[in-house]
């Protein structure tokens, strides 16, 4: 394939996914919507996150490992607990990162 017809697909599904997703947007957002309704659609990105961060914790590499083995699933502790300690989504970030890493050199040296 060409870089033109790689770069003429990628423009295209740009296009198309704006097409599809900003025309439900731009009219939900001039309406005046309920509050349970508000509320309940202001729940779904943080649903969608869980999905996709559950996914890869417990499925890394595709199958699962439900184990102390998986340094993944080892990071979440203290994310879970800096994150509900200090509410700071960066904070917890950086605590999970860190760990993570922490976790994954100490399973490649036999450590754990």
């Amino acid at each position: 394939m060409s870089d033109d017809y790689i770069w003429t697909v990628i423009v295209l599904m740009a296009l198309a996914n704006f097409l599809v997703r900003f025309p439900p947007i731009a009219i939900v957002s001039r309406l005046a919507l309920p509050e349970p309704i508000g509320r309940w659609l202001g729940l779904v990105p943080a649903a969608v996150m869980g999905a996709l961060v559950a996914g890869e914790v417990l499925r890394p590499d595709g199958e699962y490992l439900l184990t102390l083995s998986n340094p993944y699933l080892l990071a979440t502790v203290p994310t879970a607990l800096v994150y509900a300690k200090t509410r700071s989504f960066l904070g917890a970030t950086l605590a999970g990162v860190l760990f993570f890493v922490a976790v994954r050199a100490l399973l490649d040296w036999g450590a754990l």
